[in-house]
């Protein structure tokens, strides 16, 4: 099957358990598909096991993730991808290949600004994970990348299964760059809050609960920006509504977690909807390694690639369907 073609199926497979939202899954995709276990299972490549997994595996699963955002904020905000000693293994292994993205002709310089911030701030995580003080010899190569916009490409093919036309490109506009950051910075705050409490090494716990903080700032900055663009065009909105909802399908979770920026309710009044944590608690939700996978490789079945990633990533943590 496609990426498209496992996106539509599990959209479906999601669809049955929530009934508010079942007019518009019902338009849009087909056939069912195999679910991912609960939340509490942390789901792990076959190569490893639940006395091999290091505190490197973990940092190198996060390195994947960041080459991922590194290159996609790179190309869109400065027009170059990153350097080849950037993407060698520790071991001088080389890079894989990215494939797709361009430079975007910003017309708000403000949202340029953010653009290069966080560009210049995913190249420091890319640098430091792989640094002396972190990972040094043992970072992995950066695996092959995708981040090809419009039909055929990973962006088309999570736009289609969020609503959006399949023609969708991040690198065509403002807007688009932000619903396409937007795909990416929650997942990325969720997998650091779900990676954290295995890592052991107290000084690699500090790193990445600094990595976390600045993701999750980055992921505030385009929901703020979304929701206020989305004042004035609604749609923006709806758009970044219905991406959470893929997300929530991809992860195979049985709780409606993800949350888009729609206004919600909250004490009898109408609030923005920045900060997607538990309204009872107002703490940020966790993923564990395999719910990110899902997402990236746009596939909610047991899968060890596609997507973003159409070779899978690097490393001991693929995904696949043996668990710890």
């Amino acid at each position: 099957m496609t990426d498209s073609e496992h996106l539509i199926a599990a959209m479906d497979n999601r669809v049955r358990r929530r009934d508010d939202r079942r007019e518009f899954f019902k338009a849009a995709f087909g056939v069912g598909a195999f679910a991912v276990g609960g939340a509490a299972a942390l789901s792990f490549s076959t190569k490893a096991s639940a006395q091999s997994i290091t505190d490197a595996d973990i940092l190198n699963f996060a390195l994947n993730l960041e080459y991922l955002e590194a290159q996609f904020y790179q190309i869109a905000a400065n027009g170059a991808y990153l350097p080849a000693n950037l993407t060698a293994s520790g071991g001088g292994t080389a890079g894989g290949t990215v494939t797709g993205g361009s430079p975007v002709t910003f017309t708000d310089p403000i949202v340029a600004q953010y653009a290069r911030e966080i560009a210049a701030d995913e190249v420091a995580h890319v640098t430091f994970l792989r640094s002396a003080g972190a990972l040094g010899t043992a970072a992995v190569a950066m695996p092959n990348i995708d981040i090809r916009g419009g039909a055929g490409g990973p962006f088309g093919a999570a736009a289609a299964a969020s609503g959006l036309p399949a023609t969708f490109d991040p690198y065509s506009s403002d807007a688009n760059f932000l619903l396409g950051a937007y795909i990416f910075e929650d997942v990325g705050v969720t997998a650091y809050k779900g990676a954290s409490p295995l890592v052991q090494n107290k000084t690699f716990l500090q790193a990445a609960a600094g990595i976390l903080a600045v993701e999750a700032y980055h992921a505030a900055i385009v929901r703020t920006t979304l929701y206020g663009l989305g004042v004035e065009t609604p749609a923006l909105r709806t758009a970044a509504d219905n991406i959470s909802n893929a997300r929530d399908t991809l992860d195979g979770t049985a709780t409606d977690r993800d949350q888009g920026i729609s206004p919600v309710t909250r004490n009898g009044q109408l609030v923005s909807n920045i900060v997607p944590a538990d309204p009872d608690t107002a703490l940020a939700f966790s993923r564990t390694p395999q719910q990110v996978l899902n997402i990236v490789y746009l596939n909610n079945a047991a899968a060890t690639m596609g997507g973003f990633f159409p070779n899978g990533v690097n490393g001991n943590i693929k995904g696949g369907i043996a668990t710890l």
